[in-house]
């Protein structure tokens, strides 16, 4: 453990590298996965035949990650972060590497296998941001965690100008040239396991948990040892609502996230927009989701996590009205909508994370955690299924208007998380 010469823990020293460690493996992890997301559906296409059955393959990673999320939660909180964290690197490489493999034999089934351990890493990046509020001041608490969130920045950037170039490699490999980019992703997904693993240490979890037993902070309640993981994350959302009301908050903006996001490339493909354009509304669109998150994290810190929340929510309508009175096809406008729902999902995703974190005690901490990501995936991946259907039926421009509603939910569950507040609210020290 890092200590001063007086032999106290140096707080902010491990701190400084815990946040260092985890930007380098969230970059790592991110261009694995995103080079794998941008050919799947292609690859689960070109094995299955069918364009109907592609979308499988990218709802199993969905349900994949979701399912990961709570069970490398329930590792960290028995061995730490960093175990947990490399163990979630670890299955996202098989994956990749099975991927490589489905492509090679054409099996559909091995495929979906693959792509939900490949869900293993993006849990493990989305638990990444979690790790990083362990031994963060509570006055920058959402600046540590909106810091590792835009680490994904640089992996959603670098990730598809390497597709071309693994592609080159798969051809030079004798590998089908779209399991090409899972090449390069399972050694991207090694290597952030490799630098967690040597990086993460000490681990910021355990270290936390030790110095709370140290200074006799948050002393471990009887019920919570006794009780199962579920058994905690209950009594944490009996007894501290704002938790249920911020879990409630991210997954339904994550919801509305992926419902419009996903379904906006098919808007404008109908109205005649070209791949290369649709890429780049989307690279618009991941930007506003991760480039401006430390601002995110300094509002969060400076106005609290409920009005940012609030905020955020406020955003993503404006998206969405935006967005959902586009034309088909290539526009400004629908450009515009697609970025700025990014940074209301940002704001709802960064304030929502910090106050579930901090609201929860130490001791159930990472299960709290789990079930969160767990609750927001699988309610993305309902409302990535429900999209197609309503955009299929209705149009777009309904999507947009349902998402709406959605929306609506994420500012009244920020009303409530303000109101519902346990009272740690973060203060400012004096500079």
């Amino acid at each position: 453990m890092t200590r001063t010469a007086t032999g106290a823990v140096d707080i902010a020293r491990l701190q400084r590298r815990t946040v260092g460690t985890l930007v380098s493996t969230q970059a790592l992890g991110g261009v694995g996965v995103t080079l794998g997301f941008a050919t799947l559906a292609l690859l689960a296409e070109d094995i299955s035949g069918s364009a109907s059955l592609a979308g499988l393959a990218q709802t199993t990673q969905v349900l994949g990650s979701a399912v990961a999320a709570y069970l490398l939660a329930r590792v960290m909180g028995a061995r730490g972060r960093r175990t947990g964290l490399a163990l979630g690197y670890a299955l996202g490489a098989t994956g990749a590497a099975l991927c490589v493999v489905a492509g090679v034999v054409g099996s559909f089934v091995l495929l979906l296998l693959a792509s939900a351990l490949v869900g293993a890493t993006i849990a493990a990046n989305n638990q990444s941001r979690y790790a990083a509020t362990d031994l963060a001041a509570p006055e920058r608490r959402a600046r540590a965690l909106a810091v590792v969130v835009w680490a994904t920045t640089i992996g959603a950037v670098a990730g598809p100008n390497l597709a071309g170039a693994a592609g080159d490699l798969a051809r030079a490999w004798s590998v089908p040239p779209l399991a090409g980019p899972f090449l390069v992703g399972a050694v991207g997904m090694a290597l952030a396991g490799v630098v967690v693993l040597l990086g993460l240490r000490p681990d910021p979890l355990l270290t936390a948990r030790a110095l709370a037993d140290a200074e006799r902070v948050r002393p471990v309640e009887p019920d919570q040892v006794a009780s199962t993981s579920w058994g905690r994350v209950g009594a944490v959302l009996r007894e501290r609502p704002a938790v249920l009301w911020a879990v409630a908050g991210m997954s339904l903006a994550h919801a509305v996230m992926i419902a419009v996001m996903g379904m906006t490339p098919l808007h404008m493909h109908h109205g005649g927009a070209t791949l290369q354009v649709i890429g780049i509304v989307i690279s618009v669109h991941v930007l506003g989701m991760y480039a401006l998150s430390p601002l995110v994290g300094w509002a969060a810190d400076r106005w609290g996590r409920p009005a940012v929340l609030g905020g955020g929510a406020l955003v993503m309508l404006a998206a969405l009205v935006v967005s959902g009175t586009s034309p088909s096809g290539a526009s400004g406008q629908i450009t515009v909508g697609l970025f700025l729902l990014g940074l209301g999902w940002s704001g709802a995703t960064v304030a929502a994370s910090t106050l579930l974190t901090e609201e929860s005690p130490l001791e159930a901490r990472t299960d709290v955690q789990g079930a969160a990501d767990l609750a927001m995936g699988l309610t993305a991946a309902a409302a990535g299924g429900l999209a197609g259907v309503v955009i299929g039926t209705l149009g777009y421009a309904a999507l947009n208007a349902a998402a709406g509603v959605l929306a609506v939910g994420v500012g009244l569950a920020a009303v409530q998380a303000h109101r519902r507040r346990a009272g740690m609210v973060p203060t400012r020290r004096a500079r």
